[in-house]
């Protein structure tokens, strides 16, 4: 890595986020500012080792930035995970002088950087683009204050229907791993319950707080499931709390790759341009291996294999708080 960077690619992987097409401009346009060559690799690292690799100008990342998705599109590739597969990519960055990688996109996509920087002595920078927000490092990743208000929205709306007719919603949103679309979507809302990967979900308290709430004649009530809660998501939820209180008027909604699509908002806008922007910094200074995040409104740099190891750590707190509005 003793040599100067001239030539980075940038990929997008993993599942897609709001604000990743932000990123990329930053990207490209700061590149360029720098005199670099940018090429942007299509469908994440399956386009690195099938060759989909095209020079990117201005004019490639005009008027996206208010576009949801990614422009470079992503996929998932198990050609790359092998060691054959990554030599091959390897080639087909070396025959058009790439020496430099940004990687938008999960702990997947930067354990799959860390490992192909060790073999290849490429340097390689992350950003965090992904809905689950579960990554230590940075207080925000791209598209998660997206996802979050498309999840407010559609439960705000879901909501005046169960006033209108004194019904029980159990709101599924995405969250295989991580609560946190769950848990601030749910705060928002109004949820009385609000079920999470991260903590151990009491279904007898539940149903203990729903009964003694319809005693108080509270027959509107919302509870938000995240899709990797251990009871196993929102169908489930609604079929057991069915079953124990077979009187009550329960209805189910799985919000789904909804909160994946629109419009990034202003704040995953502004994170998304300043990430790609420092990103490129990083590659010119010398910063390898990293991935860059914002903690307390300043850039934080964690090295890639701390990133892939790390998780958010997640603040009690928040439930005693939902507890305590809710009843």
């Amino acid at each position: 890595m003793e040599n100067k960077v001239t030539r980075i690619g940038v990929l997008t992987s993993g599942g897609d986020s709001p604000g990743m097409n932000a990123a990329i401009r930053a990207v490209v346009r700061t590149g360029l500012y720098h005199g670099l060559d940018v090429f942007g690799i299509y469908r994440g690292y399956s386009g690195m080792v099938e060759d989909e690799i095209q020079p990117m100008d201005s004019r490639s990342v005009a008027n996206i930035i208010q576009r949801g998705g990614t422009i470079l599109k992503t996929a998932r590739s198990k050609e790359f995970t092998t060691p054959e597969g990554r030599k091959i990519a390897y080639e087909n960055l070396r025959k058009r002088g790439i020496n430099g990688l940004v990687i938008i996109g999960g702990d997947g996509s930067f354990r799959g950087a860390q490992i192909f920087s060790n073999e290849f002595d490429i340097p390689c920078i992350g950003i965090p683009g992904t809905i689950d927000k579960d990554m230590a490092g940075t207080d925000f990743t791209i598209g998660f204050d997206t996802a979050v208000n498309t999840a407010v929205r559609a439960i705000d709306k879901i909501r005046d229907t169960a006033d209108a007719h004194d019904r029980l919603f159990v709101v599924e949103v995405m969250g295989r791993d991580a609560g946190y679309i769950a848990l601030h979507s749910g705060i928002a809302t109004g949820a009385e319950n609000i079920l999470i990967p991260e903590t151990k979900t009491d279904f007898k308290e539940i149903l203990a707080g729903l009964s003694e709430k319809e005693k108080r004649r509270k027959l509107v009530n919302l509870i938000v499931v995240a899709e990797g809660d251990e009871i196993g998501g929102g169908n489930e939820v609604g079929r057991l709390i069915k079953e124990k209180m077979p009187h009550a008027d329960v209805r189910v909604c799985i919000l789904g790759h909804i909160q994946r699509g629109g419009s990034p908002t202003c704040l995953d806008r502004l994170i998304a341009s300043r990430m790609g922007y420092h990103a490129v910094e990083c590659l010119m200074n010398g910063k390898y291996n990293v991935m860059v995040g914002i903690v307390n409104n300043r850039m934080h740099y964690l090295p890639l294999d701390s990133a892939v190891k790390a998780k958010e750590k997640f603040n009690k707190d928040w439930l005693r708080i939902v507890k305590i509005l809710a009843s």
